[in-house]
């Protein structure tokens, strides 16, 4: 095996300059330690201008507050609970990509990249560590950056695919110990487990799958015990799968590239996926140029893409980035998977997401509110599912769409989304079927 010098976090630290990029490896790998010893040179008053890259990320994220005003600008590629206000105030900062082209950034040179600080597993005999939970962006990043930081950590799982680094590769190593940021899952509601019997009903025996975390995903997988070989490629997945690999309804048979393998680029979960996909050959986490690319997505028969939203129009369009013009999350892997899902054979794109909010208001409006984004267009739409069912959108007219759209909005909503179709469409919608 091969040895390595360490450093503490105060002293990894001090090699960041003035002006740089950093990169963070993201979600359940976000490395504290060295946030934490960063952000205390930065109260020092040792930097200022220095920006930091990641997707989503786990823990605190002092970084994106005014504390911290000309010493870091934070410019993600996703926008997560711990950096909305920041975003939101201005204190911090988003850059609109798709999560296929995040890496595309440091590999084509969009986004200079001075040190990347990630999570690492120990070293096995042969001089490799794992990226473990999370590859995303961050492979790229180390290809391109002049100084890495590793975070060795023995809670890290050590996986297999585009995890695996040489440990010559990385210039500086801590060592310590921290719990990976678990998941914690509630029960689907009774809304949340209709929405997951409308879509997977749609899901076909030997479909491939990918959906992200939280209720609906999770209420999706409970309703597919009695399906047969299942497939995973996906940007993310979590524990909902595991019932349904120990049964054995997911095999990967079906799947035409990486068969018999789960394909992910980043998991967050409980203790129990991050065991799970440890020294597991079943599991290959790799990159997102290769995970979100909706022309290798395109070549697994029946991929089945579900994703959710914030609001959708009666046209189809929507939003899942934005609340109006405050930014809530981002462009993520949605359209990724929603168009390489819908250019596959047999494959469907699917939208799912309640009829209405904790409050009572409609999720699906006349028109989106003023500055909401669109991620995924009406032109990409397919599938659309509620609690009050399922509608395919595709090669439907606007006011056939409109018709659809409507019929699986919550009851209380569809009269005056019927009054705003009409005034929009004109009277003939009245007679559109």
């Amino acid at each position: 095996m091969q040895t390595y010098k360490t450093l503490t976090a105060e002293q990894a630290v001090e090699v960041v300059k003035n002006g740089d990029h950093i990169h963070l490896s993201s979600v359940a790998s976000t490395p504290q330690v060295l946030v934490d010893a960063l952000c205390q040179r930065g109260r020092k008053g040792e930097l200022k201008d220095v920006y930091i890259h990641h997707l989503h990320t786990e823990g605190q994220a002092p970084y994106a507050t005014k504390e911290f005003e000309g010493i870091f600008q934070h410019n993600a590629f996703f926008v997560g609970a711990n950096v909305r206000k920041g975003v939101q105030e201005g204190y911090a900062d988003y850059i609109p990509i798709f999560l296929s082209e995040t890496q595309r950034l440091y590999r084509d040179k969009y986004l200079p990249c001075d040190v990347v600080m990630l999570q690492v597993s120990p070293m096995d005999n042969h001089g490799f560590v794992s990226m473990g939970t999370s590859v995303d962006a961050t492979l790229a990043a180390i290809e391109n950056a002049k100084i890495v930081i590793a975070f060795i950590n023995p809670n890290m799982p050590f996986s297999y695919g585009d995890s695996l680094i040489p440990a010559e590769k990385i210039d500086i190593f801590v060592e310590g110990e921290q719990e990976l940021y678990p998941a914690h899952f509630s029960q689907p509601t009774e809304q949340e487990e209709l929405i997951g019997k409308h879509c997977a009903e749609l899901i076909e025996d030997g479909a491939c799958l990918q959906m992200g975390i939280g209720a609906i995903p999770n209420a999706v997988l409970a309703q597919l015990n009695s399906h047969k070989d299942l497939g995973i490629h996906t940007e993310m997945f979590a524990d909902g799968v595991l019932p349904l690999v120990e049964k054995g309804v997911i095999n990967g048979k079906n799947k035409k590239l990486d068969k018999g393998k789960m394909v992910s680029t980043f998991l967050m979960g409980s203790k129990k996926v991050y065991d799970f996909i440890d020294r597991n050959p079943m599991v290959a986490m790799m990159d997102v140029g290769y995970t979100n690319d909706p022309f290798i997505i395109a070549q697994q028969p029946k991929m089945t893409a579900i994703n959710s939203a914030i609001q959708i129009d009666i046209t189809g369009q929507v939003c899942a980035d934005s609340i109006g013009t405050k930014f809530y999350s981002g462009t993520g892997g949605q359209i990724d998977f929603i168009y390489g899902a819908s250019r596959a054979e047999k494959g469907k794109a699917i939208i799912a997401m309640p009829s209405i909010t904790n409050k009572g208001i409609s999720k699906i409006a006349p028109v989106l509110d003023l500055g909401a984004g669109v991620v995924t267009t009406r032109n990409h739409i397919h599938w659309f599912v509620t609690e009050y069912g399922a509608v395919n959108l595709y090669g439907k007219s606007l006011q056939q769409r409109a018709k659809l759209i409507i019929s699986v909005a919550h009851p209380d909503h569809r009269a005056s989304l019927e009054r705003a179709a009409f005034e929009r469409f004109g009277p003939h919608f009245q007679y559109i079927k």
